[in-house]
């Protein structure tokens, strides 16, 4: 959903080059109420507003893909909370990290986040240092895991390769941002059967037109 006026003004056929400040609302389910949000975005100078209704970290965010595709160099991104952008940690780093190499600039109200600033910047490296911590432990815990279910007699190789062990450790896995690699090492089965068991999250979209 989109609310908000356009983002580029028109003059003689051609479309101005201007940064464009937008801004993305989600709730979890559809009792909870965007009027909050989206009263605190165009508060903050949003000229446009994507929202989404979405929970669980693999539903479908069609206003987010949106919002990611409008977005373009020297462009601000605004959101309430950080919360409301990433589907996990991992996602919310995801998405930063694809925002800062596009040139997009950060603003999350509730923390007080400013990519512009030195201070936003160390925040952002902040949060993607504990997303790779968590990653590390979550990956070592999943090997400890599965190597102790073995040593108990759990069947975890054929004639049945994705066992309810695998499938369970393969989500934990790539909930914590692990890699379709990564999840197949440590399974210890091909990449073959992790995409067509396990479902592994897109990447994030881009952008497919410049405006400026």
């Amino acid at each position: 959903m989109q609310t908000g006026t356009p983002s580029r003004q028109k003059r003689h056929g051609v479309i101005e080059a201007m940064a464009i400040t937008v801004g993305y609302a989600r709730v979890s389910t559809t009792s909870q109420h965007l009027d909050m949000q989206l009263d605190a975005l165009k508060a903050s100078g949003c000229t446009r507003v994507y929202t989404d209704t979405a929970s669980g970290a693999l539903s479908a965010r069609p206003g987010l893909d949106q919002t990611l595709a409008e977005l373009g160099e020297g462009d601000t991104l605004v959101v309430w909370r950080l919360d409301r952008l990433g589907r996990s940690l991992p996602h919310l780093v995801a998405t930063i990290d694809n925002l800062t190499k596009r040139g997009v600039n950060l603003r999350s109200l509730h923390e007080a986040i400013d990519t512009t600033t030195p201070t936003g910047r160390l925040m952002v490296h902040l949060i993607a240092s504990l997303a790779a911590f968590e990653r590390e432990l979550t990956i070592e815990r999943t090997i400890a895991g599965l190597e102790a279910a073995k040593a108990r007699g759990a069947s975890l190789g054929r004639p049945t390769v994705w066992t309810p062990q695998r499938a369970e450790a393969a989500e934990a896995l790539l909930t914590a941002g692990a890699t379709v690699t990564e999840v197949a090492q440590a399974l210890n089965v091909s990449r073959a059967t992790v995409y067509r068991h396990a479902n592994p999250p897109k990447t994030v979209p881009t952008r497919t037109c410049p405006h400026h």
